[in-house]
């Protein structure tokens, strides 16, 4: 589907139109879904509308059941990106079925910047809008401190949630054993 738009330069003046050429502004905005809608609404904005969409999706491991599996769940739950302009498309997506708003700063579309979305393209790699997290933490896993005053220390993993960002580390120094609750950010494996 094209959309064209009124260009009212090739128009006679003695309409009196304004002869303003009118160019559309493509920005990145995010929209509110209904739950668990996310993938619906993307496509019908993709395949109905003929826009850019970008759901991120986030795959991790998770206990469901007492069974560890690798699952796939979008990276923003209930949002996701779509690149239009408002003066054309505003009332279609908004409208589009399961999706609740456009995410507004004040009475304007928030608009999302191109960066951040490369950025999230780039973090996803050569998966199509799946991003992989680091491999898990298990207890007994060797680990280095790479951040802090601690750094460069040794431990060892006694405990991890992989719905935290936090993970309890023993360090061993002098021969005495220090048990600390550390940001998974500020270690890394140590191989």
């Amino acid at each position: 589907m094209t959309r064209l738009l009124w260009n009212t330069s090739d128009c006679p003046p003695s309409w009196g139109l304004p002869t303003r050429r009118v160019s559309p502004q493509f920005n990145w905005y995010c929209l509110h879904t209904k739950p668990q809608k996310e993938a619906q609404v993307a496509a019908f904005c993709r395949d109905n509308l003929q826009l850019e969409t970008y759901f991120p999706k986030l795959r991790q491991y998770r206990t469901i059941r007492r069974v560890r599996k690798l699952v796939t769940s979008p990276l923003f739950p209930r949002y996701l990106f779509c690149r239009f302009d408002p003066a054309i498309s505003y009332r279609a997506v908004r409208y589009a079925p399961d999706t609740l708003d456009i995410v507004h700063l004040g009475e304007k579309p928030a608009v999302v910047e191109d960066n951040l979305i490369k950025d999230l393209k780039d973090w996803a790699g050569d998966a199509v809008d799946i991003i992989s997290l680091r491999s898990p933490l298990t207890p007994g896993d060797h680990v280095e401190i790479t951040a802090g005053p601690m750094r460069g220390l040794s431990a060892t993993i006694l405990h991890s949630h992989e719905d935290r960002d936090r993970v309890a580390i023993l360090l061993s120094i002098l021969q005495h054993g220090a048990q600390l609750t550390i940001s998974r950010s500020q270690i890394r494996r140590c191989d």
